[in-house]
């Protein structure tokens, strides 16, 4: 029996640039207190969230999408024919057919590239950077346009303060291209399926609902050992880490976990949420782009990030930034 040939010499993959859009509204804790049992104190003493964005009407998912994919291929350099690969991750689109993967490449001029769309919830952005890692590291792409985008105001409802005042809109995208010098260090990923409706949308339901202090003890017992199994496999420490990103699920999961990775005063750590609320998976790249429009974070800098969501699912890479 004849053996696959396998590639040889496969390069390792980098981060190209990055890019987000953000809506035009921006929704207070106060403005939501006028319509639900609820306050400003209340909401920032549980997630640390002081306001969020609301798509409008025309910011659609394939709108946004197009939004921060054209901003990351504008700072990675690269023409629209040099992208080969679109992943869109969404947990929030509207029709299970078609995709918009494929709309968002043609919008963006991207020629009859592979595109797909990607559902593992709030993980979705680093499962698609693990795809996208493995394809260029085998060849099959070349330069992959990664893009996080949710409207999960259409699947709130707006009166349950246990989600409406948590969940948002917006859209975060990557470029990552083959290079020499891997940047993107092997996926710690994984699942634990015994609790895959602490978060869901259940049959016959328009809506989402969460078991939201499950979800949090899960969050705060479970994924710091993917932390670091994620820095074992990029051969890194908490030391060498200059960005901490994880996904901006609640404040206090974020300094829950840096405190027991024991990051020092010089690690940056990422607290989008305060001005974004929870955007499932636009949540890293809004937040990166966000820390490298500020100054906070730096080109060469190393950064850890891990999301987890629905499913129960959770991802977590090292990575350089562009």
């Amino acid at each position: 029996m004849s053996s696959i040939r396998l590639r040889q010499g496969a390069p390792g993959a980098q981060l190209l640039g990055l890019g987000s859009y953000r809506p035009r509204r921006r929704v207070t804790n106060d403005e939501l207190a006028q319509v639900m049992d609820t306050n400003d104190e209340w909401i920032q003493s549980r997630v640390g969230i002081a306001e969020r964005r609301w798509a409008s009407e025309d910011e659609t998912l394939v709108e946004m999408a197009v939004a921060a994919g054209g901003k990351a291929l504008a700072a990675s350099g690269l023409a629209p024919d040099q992208v080969d690969m679109v992943i869109l991750a969404s947990a929030s689109l509207q029709a299970p057919i078609p995709g918009i993967g494929p709309q968002v490449a043609h919008r963006l001029g991207i020629p009859r590239p592979g595109a797909f769309d990607l559902n593992a919830g709030c993980a979705g952005f680093c499962y698609a950077l693990g795809v996208a890692n493995d394809a260029i590291r085998s060849g099959d792409a070349t330069n992959v346009l990664v893009v996080g985008v949710e409207r999960l105001t259409d699947v709130t409802d707006q009166t349950d303060r246990t989600t409406a005042v948590i969940f948002a809109d917006g859209a975060g995208a990557a470029v990552i291209g083959a290079s020499d010098e891997p940047g993107i260090g092997p996926v710690a990923w994984g699942s634990d399926g015994d609790q895959y409706n602490a978060i869901e949308i259940a049959a016959g339901r328009s809506t989402m609902t969460m078991a939201g202090q499950a979800v949090y003890r899960w969050a705060t017992t479970k994924l710091t050992e993917t932390l670091v199994e994620a820095m074992e496999k990029a051969g890194v420490t908490a030391a060498d880490i200059d960005v901490f990103a994880p996904h901006q699920a609640n404040l206090r999961i974020v300094e829950s976990m840096a405190k027991k990775l024991g990051f020092g005063e010089n690690t940056v750590i990422a607290r989008d949420i305060v001005q974004s609320g929870n955007t499932s998976a636009a949540s890293i790249p809004l937040a990166l782009t966000a820390l490298m429009e500020s100054g906070e974070a730096k080109s060469g800098d190393l950064a850890l990030v891990l999301g987890y969501g629905a499913g129960l699912t959770f991802a977590g890479q090292v990575l350089r930034l562009p």
